[in-house]
């Protein structure tokens, strides 16, 4: 691709990644329509006057034709998991609908935030249904970048929301098996870097990229690791097998705020292992200035960033979107 600014098309602009991404794109000279099916919930966003803004609905072909129409890169960041209940066929179609429209439009370039998953595994409704829009983007004739990514270390990640709220309320926990599955997090800012840098990054193909942090660890870990940075004491984890994902995600909802209806795919994504399988991401998109974020430094910045600090009570307002990230 071309070095020159593009015009590049945010689905998902009101959602965790789009919102943030969009004003990146446009200090990098870029020329960005940001779409979404309701577009006055972007009329108070900082780079609302530097950027179009459109109505569109990946599950509705029709409303697509102007939303593309002109454009060069189109990033994908629309989930349905959470308002769907049929999530997974419902991200197939609009798969399909963004490949569709892309073509009408002659668009160069399919940008897609997928999630880490282990090689011939069985997978979660939630991870297998990315892979599988992955794969209806990469076969569509159209250049596609697919990015794979696993738990997002920033203030208002679900996954990340989900730690914090555990490891804030529960000194004390009974907790599955996937406590001591391995998790390989990548902060908030090195995903937005991965993903502006695809605009235009020359790649030999059509294909997945893992993307991770420096560190590998397992998700109990991570809770402890957070207790640290937050001033908390040691938690005690009691390891009970039998929790099935029902149970689990049950636990999950009655002890975070985060909805049900996002609980349950992201507590089975945890069934597996989420760590990058490989690694040559950096020949085709250098690492961030001065290297990937550690799992620790990512965790402060994010208590910063909603002004937490360690040893401090905490008042937090979520802000989950469709868009949630492992």
């Amino acid at each position: 691709m071309t070095s020159e600014p593009l015009r590049c098309l945010v689905t998902g602009a009101t959602g965790y990644i789009g919102g943030r991404l969009a004003p990146i794109l446009i200090e990098r000279g870029h020329r960005v329509r940001a779409m979404a099916r309701t577009p006055a919930k972007l009329d108070d966003v900082s780079w609302r006057d530097r950027a179009e803004v459109v109505r569109g609905d990946l599950t509705d072909p029709g409303s697509l034709a102007t939303a593309f129409d002109g454009v060069d890169v189109v990033y994908y960041l629309v989930h349905s998991m959470g308002t769907s209940k049929d999530f997974v066929a419902e991200e197939a179609a609009s798969a399909r609908n963004v490949v569709a429209a892309a073509e009408r439009a002659g668009v160069r370039r399919l940008v897609y935030l997928s999630g880490l998953h282990p090689a011939g595994a069985p997978l979660s409704r939630h991870l297998a249904s990315r892979v599988e829009v992955g794969e209806i983007l990469i076969d569509s004739g159209i250049e596609a970048v697919v990015l794979q990514a696993g738990i997002v270390i920033g203030s208002g990640s679900a996954s990340f929301e989900m730690v914090r709220h555990l490891t804030d309320r529960l000194p004390v926990m009974t907790a599955p098996k996937w406590v001591h599955n391995r998790i390989q997090p990548i902060a908030i800012d090195d995903v937005l870097h991965y993903l502006a840098e695809a605009a235009t990054a020359a790649v030999p193909a059509s294909r997945t990229w893992d993307v991770g942090g420096p560190d590998v660890l397992r998700y109990g870990e991570a809770m402890q690791v957070y207790a640290d940075v937050a001033g908390l004491r040691r938690r005690w984890i009691v390891v009970l097998p039998w929790l099935t994902p029902t149970i689990a995600s049950w636990w999950v909802g009655l002890v975070t705020p985060i909805p049900s209806g996002l609980a349950r795919p992201l507590v089975e994504s945890l069934e597996c292992d989420a760590v990058m399988g490989e690694h040559d991401i950096d020949a085709v998109i250098p690492a961030p200035a001065g290297g990937a974020t550690g799992y620790r430094d990512a965790v402060t910045a994010a208590l910063r960033s909603d002004g937490t600090a360690a040893g401090h009570g905490r008042k937090h307002l979520l802000r989950f979107s469709s868009v949630a990230p492992q």
